[in-house]
């Protein structure tokens, strides 16, 4: 068993000062379901990383430290945890009240507008988000406000693109489906009614947006009026990294870091 196998359950923590990072740490620590590795002061970011590089922890988490600061670190060409080509993308989980099921969904947080080749990361990354998660063959809906391909919108020639990618089996034993609007891709009757042929409809595993914008808004209405607990963390990274708000509650802080230790290398 190589290092980080052995140390899969260990958490680099940087600043745990804050009241509600405290918590999860305590209650993570209380449940055995995690380890600690603290760094504290200027350099904590930088520590933390190279804890994690040199296979001492098997994900990275933000306490008390700016989002930028500890990015800065993780992203260091020589010294950071984001090998070259690599796609970083942010990922969420909502468990939202009276639906069944976890809804995966991305970006909210990180790539502004997906390239092709974005694109194809962020749809690799949550396809095994979702196979950590339990879900064998995942149904991948690529949103947009529309379910036709036009010139006018480029995106929808991307999603044309992924789905020819998933027809050749690039992604594994995964269905893929859209554009579609999110209702059709929830609501089998919404996607009935529009007349949408695919097995995506009514039962996504998996939301992917066309823009930051479209993401970050469907998170910020999930939790204001769903009272969704949402865990979010970045992808495509040697190991999650888990940078939530300061505004996030404990309760998906929490949810945030069980969810990144399901993402660790088996």
């Amino acid at each position: 068993m190589d290092t980080m196998n052995e140390n899969k359950r260990k958490v680099a923590l940087v600043c745990p000062t804050d009241d509600h990072t405290k918590e999860v740490m305590l209650r993570a620590m209380d449940n055995d379901v995690a380890e600690f590795e603290c760094f504290y002061g200027d350099d904590a970011s930088v520590r933390a990383v190279e804890c994690v590089r040199s296979g001492g922890a098997g994900v990275l988490m933000k306490g008390a430290v700016n989002t930028d600061v500890l990015l800065r670190a993780a992203l260091d060409k020589e010294h950071g945890i984001l090998q070259k080509g690599r796609v970083m993308t942010h990922i969420a989980v909502a468990s939202i009240p009276g639906w069944e099921r976890p809804l995966i969904f991305s970006d909210a947080a990180v790539v502004p507008r997906p390239d092709v080749e974005q694109m194809d990361a962020i749809v690799r990354y949550t396809v095994e988000a979702a196979r950590n998660l339990g879900i064998a063959t995942p149904k991948l809906a690529l949103t947009n406000f529309t379910e036709k391909e036009n010139p006018k919108f480029p995106q929808t020639a991307v999603y044309q693109e992924i789905r020819r990618r998933a027809g050749e089996g690039r992604y594994g034993s995964v269905e893929v489906g859209g554009p579609m609007d999110v209702k059709s891709a929830l609501d089998s009757e919404s996607g009935s009614i529009k007349g949408i042929a695919s097995p995506v409809v009514g039962n996504a595993d998996i939301l992917i947006f066309p823009n930051i914008e479209a993401g970050n808004t469907f998170y910020k209405t999930l939790t204001l009026f769903a009272h969704a607990t949402i865990a979010g963390w970045l992808a495509g990274t040697e190991v999650p990294v888990v940078v939530t708000s300061r505004a996030d509650s404990v309760e998906s802080k929490y949810y945030s870091l069980i969810t990144a230790l399901k993402m660790t290398k088996q």
